[in-house]
């Protein structure tokens, strides 16, 4: 049995032990004692999200880095570039766009209210909401210090200095490669840790159910129906997109590019991480008829800026956290959430649940409590499942895309 399907198996057993857990302080224990224990037990969930949030600023640092150096020379690289960023930014926003749409018009956390005891609690935190401005957008976007942004963990702070450092190191050739190298290495031992620190997972699950249901009851497993089957509903809009622009552009041979890559759409179904196809679909890509000097471009690049299936499970997360705590979102505070997760979820590389971490940092700076994350990551298995698998395609069609574009699209004649 993998790592990751014993995790899935620990989160689960978590996930039932907190509800024996929660329904035995619901319906024996007193108002005070019930409210008193659950803030006890929400202390596993904090070590948990502290835990996650320690890595946010470094993860993105690292990977967004890396990936524009490796970008190489500018001028060489310029045109496939631009259509590859063509592409990657038009379909974050029509992924984006949809995880909008469909959470809205499903509201799976419409109903829930987990924003606690007292409308006053409520209150306060749609206040702090609605004090979302452009000036406190433009605040958040250019830091005054990267060593102060990565203290309070302001994302998009960190963003900006990443691209500024990575299209410097890129303009700076061999003499930046050490450094580059030594970023690489840092950003997969980050990865690494994000690893380790999913060990803790049970322990915040356990925490996040068993207080919720010690005060809410079971109305928590309601809401996890409605979140998956309004996210399945989500992913298969996305699917007819995809693949409908691909026939557009492809034509006849997007069957046979569905047919080079089901193998690791599958391995990336099971396995939850589209990181692990890497190899095989370089391989299945170029046997499709994608030139090599394309592949090694454009899908590592994909890696990092165009993770369709992920980004379309952030825009449609984050709000239905937003729901189920009772705050209110207006269309122009979601389109500024769209924006930043536009910019945030780039160099996030596909490691499963990496999606998580974008989503806590997202629901931070909209003042949206972080425990929604802890109380989604039962459920988000499952939504990674088919995330993983169409974040596949999706750098899948873009490579061959791209490469249609540039005049180099082989026939893919070549046997498997």
């Amino acid at each position: 049995m993998g790592k990751g399907n014993k995790l899935t198996i620990y989160i689960l057993i978590a996930m039932i032990a907190g509800a024996a857990v929660g329904a035995l302080i619901f319906y024996n224990a007193e108002a005070a004692t019930k409210d008193s224990l659950a803030k006890n037990l929400k202390l596993l969930t904090t070590i948990f999200l502290r835990l996650v949030q320690m890595i946010i600023a470094p993860l993105v640092f690292t990977t967004l880095v890396v990936g524009i150096a490796k970008l190489g020379d500018m001028k060489t690289v310029g045109r496939v570039g631009g259509k590859a960023m063509l592409w990657f930014i038009s379909a974050s926003l029509i992924s984006l766009l949809i995880g909008m749409l469909l959470v809205n018009l499903t509201k799976p956390g419409i109903g829930f209210d987990l924003a606690g005891a007292t409308a006053e609690g409520v209150k306060d935190i749609a206040g702090k909401t609605q004090s979302f401005s452009i000036q406190n957008f433009i605040e958040h976007v250019f830091p005054k210090s990267l060593v102060e942004a990565m203290a309070t963990n302001e994302i998009l702070q960190i963003v900006v200095f990443s691209i500024f450092f990575g299209i410097a190191t890129a303009s700076m050739g061999d003499y930046a490669k050490p450094l580059i190298k030594g970023l690489d290495i840092a950003s997969h031992i980050i990865l690494h840790m994000v690893g380790y620190v999913m060990k803790f997972a049970p322990l915040g699950v356990f925490g996040a159910i068993a207080a919720t249901i010690a005060t809410k009851g079971f109305e928590i497993f309601i809401f996890y129906g409605k979140y998956f089957f309004s996210f399945l509903g989500g992913i298969a809009v996305l699917w007819v997109v995809l693949l409908s622009v691909g026939y557009l552009i492809l034509g006849k041979r997007m069957v046979q590019l569905m047919k080079r890559i089901s193998q690791p759409m599958v391995i990336a179904f099971s396995t939850t991480s589209s990181e692990a196809v890497f190899p095989k679909l370089t391989e299945e890509l170029e046997r499709f008829g994608c030139k090599d000097k394309i592949v090694s471009f454009i899908l590592p690049l994909g890696y990092s800026f165009n993770l369709d299936g992920s980004m379309m499970y952030m825009t449609f997360a984050s709000i239905a956290i937003a729901q189920a705590f009772g705050i209110q979102l207006d269309l122009g505070t979601q389109l500024t959430m769209l924006l930043v997760l536009m910019l945030t979820s780039k160099g996030v590389a596909g490691v499963p649940r990496a999606s998580l971490v974008v989503i806590l940092a997202t629901c931070a700076m909209f003042d949206i409590p972080p425990e929604g994350v802890a109380l989604i990551l039962p459920i988000d298995h499952f939504c990674d499942m088919f995330r993983s698998m169409t974040n596949v395609i999706g750098n899948a069609l873009a490579t061959s895309v791209v490469s249609k574009w540039e005049g180099e699209l082989g026939d893919g004649t070549a046997e498997a």
